[in-house]
């Protein structure tokens, strides 16, 4: 027989008396959760408290907790074939995996490299730039340029490639990484208006490109819409301006749409939205729809050349023992099909069509202003509301966990991402708490 709790004990009464044994991903604190369940949008935790999650867990439960067709996708691999021995072939949902991203891709895309997070892709792209150019007589074409500020991952490459001076504590990166301003930086730290920076920027990354030596730069890595910037999105004609410019000096392309892809900016990644194709393009996060650790390369027809003949099979090595793993890229291509056949597009249009006007009249209301592209909000906390604040993003973030919404908030910025499965009264629940915490957090600061 089981008790029903009518009233939430106290959070820290429902963790163990030892922690000491596990890691935590962030430090433990008053605030962390203990997790116990999830059906829809929503999670309960060990102390019986409910929270709506409007962030798709971290841009990865597009589909909600409790998506059948890809519980009985995974249910059926993992009793056929958990895992198969990757140094002698491989499995059959990963194959169609494949297939079912190049197809989902934009043209010209026509290989998919399998990984397992979002980390392991940055890197992969890295190594495939320099291999690439290698293989076709420039080994000196070796560096890579990235954002600063933009964030790229957590094993060592990738996170050289993340240029955040947080990341200094682990000592020096990666050498070869050259940072590069985006427009955001541009605008915020120089007063470069919106209509000027976006030329500005990819402007400099030309002269950077060419102060470094075209004949040393293997690709440029960039986020199309910067997480860390609180959803910083490209301005109009940026990137193509970008694609010209590495084009001039054969440069390679590389979009990290670990965040941004599969959907979430309403295309079926940003490169659709934008309208430029990159030659390389990292997907993660909702490719799997959070049912098993999945990410992905895709690269252009001239990228996969330099790995078997065109036309044919092509690998990339060294890989990793669950790259390509049959229980998750049988998730991975259940939430594909999903995708694709379920008028997800459509639903992710109109329910943003739905969210941005009212989270935009929230968001002015309380003295900030929205950013947004698909079902991908940043709220940028910048005018009366953020006046002598620190850390305003953090506080409002934390108000609405108090209230039972978890959404991500850092410096003077909060995001969300609902699921693609939200409806709108939840969008009309998430948006009460939010309001509820700026006006907390706002009042707090006058």
């Amino acid at each position: 027989m089981t008790t029903t709790t009518t009233t939430p004990e106290d959070p820290a009464s429902s963790w163990p008396d030892d922690l000491s044994a596990f890691c935590f991903e962030v430090p433990h604190s008053a605030e962390s959760l203990l997790f116990e369940s999830a059906k829809g949008i929503r999670l309960s935790d060990a102390a019986g408290r409910s929270y709506l999650d409007a962030l798709s867990g971290v841009f990865v439960t597009c589909f909600g907790y409790d998506c059948e067709p890809i519980v009985g996708a995974v249910t059926r691999q993992l009793r056929t074939l958990p895992f198969n021995p990757p140094l002698h072939g491989t499995n059959r949902a990963a194959l169609e995996l494949a297939r079912a991203l190049v197809d989902l891709a934009p043209p010209g895309i026509t290989a998919a490299k399998l990984v397992n997070g979002g980390s392991e892709a940055v890197e992969a792209a890295m190594r495939l730039a320099r291999l690439h150019h290698r293989a076709r007589g420039n080994p000196g074409k070796v560096k890579i340029l990235s954002y600063y500020h933009g964030y790229h991952g957590a094993t060592f490459g990738s996170l050289s490639l993340t240029g955040r001076p947080d990341v200094t504590r682990f000592g020096p990166g990666l050498p070869g990484v050259v940072h590069v301003w985006p427009p955001d930086c541009l605008e915020s730290f120089w007063d470069v208006p919106p209509e000027q920076s976006g030329a500005l920027a990819a402007s400099m990354i030309e002269r950077t490109i060419e102060a470094e030596g075209p004949d040393s730069v293997a690709a440029i890595v960039m986020e199309p819409v910067i997480h860390l910037r609180g959803m910083a999105i490209a301005p109009a004609d940026y990137l193509a301006r970008v694609r010209e410019v590495c084009d001039r000096h054969g440069v390679l392309l590389v979009f990290d749409e670990i965040v941004t892809g599969f959907g979430r900016t309403g295309a079926p990644f940003a490169a659709q939205t934008f309208g430029v194709t990159p030659d390389i393009l990292c997907v993660g996060k909702g490719i799997s729809g959070g049912y098993a650790p999945l990410a992905a390369v895709l690269m252009a027809g001239h990228i996969a050349e330099t790995l078997g003949e065109s036309g044919g099979p092509v690998s990339f090595a060294p890989s990793h023992t669950y790259a390509a793993n049959p229980l998750a890229a049988a998730a991975g291509l259940a939430a594909v099909t999903l995708f694709r056949e379920g008028g997800y597009q459509e639903r992710i249009t109109e329910l943003a069509a739905y969210t941005e006007p009212r989270l935009r009249a929230l968001a002015e209301g309380h003295g900030a202003t929205l950013r947004a592209v698909g079902l991908l909000y940043g709220v940028k906390l910048t005018g009366a509301a953020a006046e002598g604040a620190e850390r305003l993003g953090e506080r409002v973030a934390s108000a609405c966990l108090r209230r039972g919404l978890i959404i991500r908030g850092q410096d003077d910025w909060v995001v969300l991402a609902p699921a693609f499965v939200t409806t709108t009264a939840e969008i009309d629940e998430i948006l009460g708490i939010l309001g509820e915490a700026l006006e907390e957090v706002r009042g707090a600061g006058r």
